[in-house]
């Protein structure tokens, strides 16, 4: 994966400002001999804040910075002003980026919108200034409140592309091809295994000027789950797809069983995956002639299929028709 533009993952340094003190500060001026307190409050640290950005779809601009660090509110100041406030530091991320706690895994947030902005560590609190400690008995406290000292931690930021289809399928099942068929995605191309080595996404333009976006995952091999082949690390990335497309190429030994192997990897995965909606596309059908095609047909998974060309649009539009009518 070297040399790759796609990054998915990153363990990054936050650290929030520290708040201004207080000031402390007694008013002096030419003819009043004893002036009571006037220091000001300081100002806040600046905070860490997230954001999305659709135009985004790898954390590559993050990849080497390693510490991330909000500036310090100032010291408030006499004549009771308040210390400016430290500089809030913007993260911009991808969509679907999670945000987890390096020692626990715990999930903190999601970012799911373009322009959602969510805070990930709070600046300190400025110190009170000694206008707030005055009192009856004590006119003239000479002390303040320190700032509060900003937070900081590991954090790790994983990306689950947000798409409307993620094609599931072994390496060499057409998923490239399909993909640079109905959107102008250009993923490489080649007859062997792990062509794909990142997800590629692609808009698939539809009737009436609609489009809905689709995700070629790099291909699953038996034991994914367990961290075999490329499937593990990509395999989050069908956890946000709104449906899945399986595709086995005509020329599978059993298309039922691959399918089943497939849909075995996703279960042990996360088994909330065999809720999404499912479409069988078996691929390369131009090599099967009508009476070939009803013999196949004997023996599928019950779900939803089409028999496709990429290299001769067979069953092209019929496809795009049936995964628009299972979005909607």
């Amino acid at each position: 994966m070297a040399g790759s533009n796609f990054v998915d993952y990153i363990k990054i340094f936050f650290k929030s400002g520290k708040g201004g003190a207080g000031s402390p500060h007694l008013r002096r001026e030419k003819f009043i001999e004893k002036g009571g307190p006037d220091g000001g409050d300081g100002g806040r640290g600046g905070h860490i804040i997230l954001k999305g950005n659709a135009q985004l779809w790898t954390l590559l601009h993050l990849r080497y910075k390693r510490h991330i660090v909000a500036t310090s509110g100032m010291a408030g100041g006499q004549s009771e002003s308040t210390g400016a406030s430290g500089k809030d530091v913007v993260v911009e991320v991808p969509l679907g980026t999670v945000v987890k706690d390096v020692e626990t895994d715990e999930v903190i947030f999601e970012i799911t919108n373009d322009l959602e902005e969510k805070i990930l560590l709070q600046g300190g609190q400025g110190g009170q200034g000694n206008t707030h400690f005055k009192t009856a008995t004590n006119q003239t406290p000479r002390y303040a409140q320190p700032g509060e000292d900003g937070k900081e931690g590991w954090f790790n930021l994983e990306l689950k592309i947000l798409a409307d289809v993620g094609l599931v399928g072994f390496p060499n099942a057409g998923k490239s091809t399909l993909l640079s068929v109905v959107s102008a995605a250009k993923p490489k191309i080649a007859d062997y295994p792990f062509t794909t080595l990142v997800p590629n996404l692609g808009i698939v333009p539809y009737r009436d000027m609609q489009s809905f976006v689709m995700a070629d995952i790099p291909g699953i091999i038996e034991g994914a789950h367990e961290g075999k082949g490329l499937g593990l690390r990509f395999l989050r990335h069908i956890e946000r797809n709104s449906m899945l497309l399986f595709m086995v190429p005509c020329d599978s030994e059993d298309i039922h069983k691959e399918y089943k192997t497939l849909l075995a990897e996703l279960e042990m995965y996360n088994p909330e995956l065999l809720d999404k909606k499912r479409i069988l596309a078996i691929t390369k059908s131009d090599m099967l002639d009508d009476e070939l095609i009803q013999e196949v047909k004997k023996d599928l998974p019950e779900i939803p299929y089409l028999f496709i060309s990429s290299v001769t649009q067979k069953g092209i539009q019929e496809l795009k028709d049936l995964i628009w009518i299972n979005l909607v």
